[in-house]
């Protein structure tokens, strides 16, 4: 296999569109901002999506579905989420076509009543439901969760990155008290910085968005903030907590134990196909992709190598014992048999797709009871005795587990800087790009400043970090602590 991957450091915008390309995890449709989710790009979303819906479920969330179609009134009832989503949203005006000398036209007898707006997020129609669901507090809290795709007029688009239409998950939750709305918002944001950090190998900073950052409608977002290997940053997830602004848009309310009437509490959070840009974006390398033993869709390839139909049999049978015993331990194995390609060509294939780990077992090691392990993270290659052979596998999938979130941790540390003054923060942003702490006065004057620019926006204001009050490095101003800047996806 020949090897077609741009470096980093030539072109880091096409090396991650040959990384895609290569590993076959997606690729362009003929719909103009869509892609298509190749077979290895979705087996990868399956396995963040059943790590994450276990974890929903483990929090007492349960799934449901609800329509992919909004009318078109009721995103007018939340008057920051309509401004927030209007200039994003498809809008369906008629319901049928008709033949014609071009081929088909729509009918224009068949115009809507109400336009249906393809949804962008799916709060309104959701909490028009719950009006439904919701009479007294024993109805509360509703815990529901929605795996489906979403619809954005974007019109500048990268794969995975930004789409115009893409896959995620959606979080809508109902609570009788503000206290546990909050404590659900921050409860599923440490699900998302577990996820990113203990499965992803994604290390993340959490926090809270600045005003004008915040989702459309929200009272508060948190989100979890990764550093890619460019320099900037990429928004992972969020967590939203709505207040009570979508339970009064759409009269939600419940009967308390003290008999009053009151609004329900709400929230919403969010992951999407994003992730796996970001997933490329922190481990992958100028030879192909990286993938995190946790949600890599084969965990090891067994490569069997024969030079003589005598030798085939033995080998085979050789490679497929193995094979069942890493299968019996969970691993995910695939053997590669495959005759009409030659060892080296299927070596080169697992490396572009990022496989964890290859064994190859050839005559010699069949009869010596033997088997050659190469790992895709360090290169680094060992001859292992069979009997021994799964227990090493198994410490080597940790082992590069570790080792991938280690160094996507320490590449982190390196990169985020903390400055006092603005012309120390616009140097360093432009020398080594990264995290960067600096005190901000609170305004969004002097934060749309610095965007302008510098192309810097505020990821977040950190949950964790030196709270010491100080000086805005624009303004001069009081801050009340240091938030983190970053150019971004």
């Amino acid at each position: 296999m020949a090897k077609k991957i741009t470096s980093r450091d030539n072109d880091y915008s096409q090396w991650y569109l040959d990384i895609i390309k290569e590993a076959g995890l997606a690729e362009h449709s003929p719909v103009r901002g869509c892609m298509v989710i190749k077979p290895t790009g979705f087996a990868l979303w399956e396995n963040m999506r059943d790590v994450l819906d276990r974890m929903f479920k483990e929090t007492g969330h349960q799934n449901a579905y609800f329509p992919l179609f909004i009318p078109k009134s009721f995103l007018s009832k939340e008057a920051q989420h309509v401004e927030g989503f209007a200039k994003e949203c498809a809008v369906i005006t008629h319901s049928r076509l008709i033949n014609s000398e071009d081929g088909v036209d729509v009918d224009p007898s068949s115009k809507l009543e109400e336009e249906l707006i393809v949804r962008p997020t799916s709060e309104t129609i959701i909490w028009d439901t719950y009006r439904n669901w919701v009479q007294s507090h024993r109805d509360l809290p509703i815990l529901i969760n929605q795996w489906a795709n979403v619809v954005r007029w974007e019109m500048r688009t990268r794969l995975f990155l930004r789409t115009m239409e893409f896959l995620w998950q959606e979080g809508h939750t109902a609570h009788a008290t503000k206290e546990e709305a909050v404590q659900e918002t921050e409860q599923m944001l440490e699900v998302y910085r577990t996820f990113a950090e203990e499965y992803m190998a994604m290390p993340v900073i959490t926090g809270v968005k600045t005003e004008s950052e915040r989702f459309a409608g929200a009272v508060e977002t948190y989100c979890i903030e990764a550093l890619m290997q460019d320099g900037k940053a990429l928004q992972a997830g969020t967590s939203h907590f709505l207040g009570q602004n979508f339970a009064k848009a759409f009269d939600v309310k419940f009967q308390d134990k003290d008999n009053t009437v009151k609004h329900v509490w709400a929230t919403s959070w969010g992951v999407s196909t994003r992730l796996i840009g970001g997933l490329i974006m922190t481990h992958s390398d100028d030879d192909g992709l990286v993938l995190p033993p946790k949600i890599a869709p084969v965990q090891v390839a067994i490569v069997p190598i024969w030079k003589s139909d005598d030798d085939q049999q033995a080998v085979l049978d050789y490679a497929k014992g193995v094979q069942k015993e890493l299968q019996s331990k969970g691993i995910r194995t695939k053997l590669d048999a495959r005759d009409q390609y030659k060892p080296g060509w299927k070596f080169a294939q697992y490396e572009v797709e990022g496989v964890p780990l290859r064994i190859a077992v050839g005559p010699r090691d069949v009869q010596n009871n033997k088997a050659e392990i190469a790992r895709r993270d360090t290169r680094s290659k060992e001859i292992v005795e069979r009997d021994s052979l799964v227990g090493k596998v198994e410490s080597l999938l940790d082992e590069i587990q570790n080792n991938l979130y280690d160094t996507a941790k320490e590449r982190m540390a390196t990169r985020t800087s903390t400055v006092s003054t603005y012309e120390e923060f616009k140097e360093i942003l432009d020398s080594k790009g990264g995290f960067i702490y600096a005190h901000w006065d609170g305004t969004a004057e002097t934060e749309t400043k610095v965007k302008e620019e510098t192309k810097a926006t505020i990821r977040c204001i950190p949950l964790h970090s030196d709270n010491e009050p100080g000086k805005c490095m624009v303004t001069g101003k009081p801050s009340a602590r240091k938030v983190l800047f970053a150019r971004a996806y």
